[in-house]
């Protein structure tokens, strides 16, 4: 709130024992990936630093299944839809085809999605 938001950008939010919160109406436009938010879905999981509070993939057991779940429900609602990261979205500056690390605007989610099974 001290940044000027008004609640969290995110619309899901899935805590370290698996528990999906809905944090904003996937019907009202988030705030959570810049020039993305108006046909985006944003999901946050709790965790995303290691003890020295760098990016680093903490998800639990609990919130692998539930993003799975998750993200399945959405797809069924939303088919043909891209899943991806926040870093999946950064800008291709040396305009290679690719976004590698270090054109990265963002770390998160710190895992490849694209590698993650969400066609279960």
């Amino acid at each position: 709130r001290r940044r000027g938001f008004n609640g969290t950008g995110y619309h899901y939010y899935i805590r370290k024992d698996g528990t999906t919160l809905i944090t904003r109406p996937v019907e009202r436009i988030g705030a959570h990936a810049k020039g993305f938010n108006a046909e985006s879905i944003g999901i946050c999981y709790e965790g995303g630093l290691d003890c020295r509070g760098r990016p680093a993939d903490t998800r639990t057991p609990e919130q692998r299944a539930a993003l799975r779940l998750l993200v399945h429900q959405l797809q069924e609602r939303f088919p043909g839809c891209r899943v991806c990261g926040h870093r999946d979205l950064s800008p291709d500056r040396n305009g290679n085809g690719e976004i590698e690390p270090e054109e990265w605007i963002k770390a998160c989610p710190c895992f490849e999605v694209k590698e993650e099974s969400f066609q279960e």
